[in-house]
């Protein structure tokens, strides 16, 4: 299946299903949908409902005989995943990198394998995956990274481990980086945040970089509210994504630890119980968000939480509120968003998918060779999508 039927065979039942996927579950009051399926949902105990949540195939089947897009749709969202070999790597070189990250770093290594063009490194951090690819035996590896901080402690362990790299340190969207792209150059970026990944393909397209390979992460960050497509595709398409629509595509998680899912649960609860109070209180119906805060406030009070969240939204409570009352409102929306939330999550590969062939689309028309893998299980980062650009000869010219 080409890239482009694939994108546009997934942009028609996305549009088709958008009422199931493009809303935002805390402001919904009752469930949106018709009774078939909001029977079954509160039929579900929340176990089924975790369950579900964490177990996506398993999701769609049981959502096939009320959705049935969902059975056109699965087959799009599957990429090859090809399992390579990690490359040992002495202690010196991992030693700091914690055990995911460390799998993911290899995974992804694994697949780059690159010796013949040095390598330019985006959004580096330290440089762990650049001192990996100097390692595996790339010419050169030039990092590029934000924190000055962080590139003085990359180049001192580079130069302590005898690692051909050097470190510049550039606000890659404020200033000017084309220099640093070269056309006999591999350019990778690993789970570099929205705009970041984006300004990143477009500096290696116009410098013609023979090889291109990146992650994308973060889609919404440093973005428009709606989305700016990138491929001709993409901004012919009907959809129209919002920040929240892109927030969803990252939704899959790797399962928390309990001790973490109960606070996120108590959160969730004291969030909706504290709206519903707020809502009497102002008459404003749509949900206002609350700032983040120090979780050590969920092993207090809901009463507390409340005037906290009061006080950050400029509220002035009642002196006798039935906080109780309002505890049983949260938890009573909470059953009902985490059913709406998950009806939404068995399209949120669907839109990372669809945002990757976009991306994937706008450099082939560049004049390159493109190819996606997911390049790790999905146990070490849901955000395992890989997407490899191989400069076509003839059409280097017409790409910058």
């Amino acid at each position: 299946m080409s890239l482009l039927h694939r994108f546009n065979h997934l942009d028609t039942l996305l549009c088709q299903t958008s009422s199931y996927w493009q809303l935002i579950a805390f402001e919904a009051r009752t469930l949106p949908w018709d009774g078939a399926l909001n029977e079954w949902l509160m039929a579900l105990s929340d176990e089924q409902v975790t369950y579900l949540d964490n177990h996506p195939q398993q999701l769609h089947q049981a959502l096939r005989s009320f959705i049935p897009q969902l059975a056109e749709l699965e087959p799009l969202l599957q990429l090859p995943h090809e399992k390579r070999e990690r490359h040992p790597l002495p202690f010196w070189l991992s030693n700091g990198i914690k055990g995911r990250k460390l799998l993911q770093l290899q995974d992804f290594v694994s697949h780059i394998d690159e010796r013949q063009y040095p390598i330019l490194e985006w959004c580096a951090g330290k440089g762990h995956l650049g001192r990996m690819l100097a390692y595996d035996g790339a010419p050169h590896v030039h990092s590029i990274e934000l924190q000055a901080s962080l590139c003085e402690q990359g180049q001192h362990s580079a130069h302590q481990q005898n690692l051909s790299m050097s470190f510049s340190c550039a606000d890659v969207l404020r200033d000017d980086t084309f220099e640093f792209f070269k056309e006999q150059q591999h350019a990778v970026a690993l789970h570099a945040c929205g705009r970041l990944h984006q300004v990143f393909m477009q500096q290696a397209v116009k410098a013609g970089c023979e090889k291109i390979s990146l992650s994308p992460c973060c889609y919404h960050l440093f973005t428009d509210n709606m989305y700016q497509a990138m491929s001709d595709a993409g901004q012919q398409s009907n959809l129209r994504l919002t920040h929240s629509d892109m927030k969803l595509a990252l939704q899959e998680t790797v399962t928390a630890p309990e001790r973490i899912a109960k606070v996120r649960k108590k959160e969730v609860t004291w969030r909706l119980g504290f709206d519903a109070l707020r809502r009497d209180i102002t008459g404003v119906s749509h949900y206002v968000s609350v700032p983040s805060v120090n979780k050590a406030i969920f092993s207090g009070e809901f009463s507390h939480f409340c005037l906290w969240a009061a006080e950050q939204k400029g509220i002035t409570l009642p002196q006798q509120c039935d906080y109780e009352a309002y505890l049983v409102q949260g938890q009573q929306r909470k059953k009902m968003t985490d059913r709406i939330e998950l009806v939404r999550h068995a399209f949120r590969r669907a839109i990372e998918i669809w945002l990757v062939l976009d991306r994937a689309l706008y450099l082939h028309a560049s004049g390159y060779d493109v190819s996606l893998y997911e390049f790790c299980d999905k146990q070490l980062t849901p955000r395992n999508i890989l997407i490899q650009a191989m400069a076509k000869i003839e059409e280097r010219t017409c790409a910058r």
